[in-house]
């Protein structure tokens, strides 16, 4: 019991110190430049070594890689040994969006955006944006950019009181 608590605070350490340095040590395959936003010991699950991340991949909090099928739980009286797995692939240039589950044997393709709270069962195409139970893509990452680029604002780099500022008045102007 101690030791298995000892490797959990070190586990936390390295998650909230070193995340991508954390990723590496469980075995998780990392391309160049990820980001995990609130990484928690929970997001590469039970094997994490079957999970391959390409170059500029951004994982926000509660995404849920999950590299096997649970349900063969119910073949165990009769199989006892029995598992099933299957690695997941996310290509370059990927944004999984808060809560989003990806399941065993998936491929995210390149330039894709994964939706909050999706449930990935199947591949997606590369340049999509895919939401919902289960994920579909429901358009390209042009079209969205189509749709988000009249509402951009590019404020990224301003000081954090400037930003402020600027957003309070973009959005309550109309309301004062």
């Amino acid at each position: 019991m101690l030791i298995k608590n000892i490797r959990r605070m070190i586990a936390f350490g390295k998650i909230t110190t070193n995340p991508i340095g954390y990723a590496k040590w469980i075995g998780v395959k990392l391309g160049d430049g990820c980001r995990f936003i609130n990484l928690s010991v929970y997001t590469f699950g039970s094997e994490p070594y079957l999970i391959k991340l390409g170059d500029h991949v951004t994982i926000t909090e509660g995404v849920r890689f999950i590299t096997h099928d649970g349900g063969v739980w119910v073949f165990r009286p009769i199989h006892p040994d029995i598992d099933v797995f299957g690695k997941i692939v996310v290509g370059n240039n990927v944004f999984i969006g808060t809560g989003a589950i990806v399941l065993p044997g998936v491929t995210i393709g390149e330039n894709s955006i994964i939706g909050a709270g999706a449930v990935v069962t199947r591949d997606i195409p590369p340049g999509s944006v895919a939401v919902g139970v289960p994920a579909k893509p429901i358009m390209t990452v042009d079209d969205y950019w189509v749709n988000i680029e009249p509402k951009c604002l590019y404020i990224r780099s301003l000081p954090s009181d400037e930003k402020r500022s600027i957003l309070e008045q973009q959005f309550w102007r109309s309301q004062s």
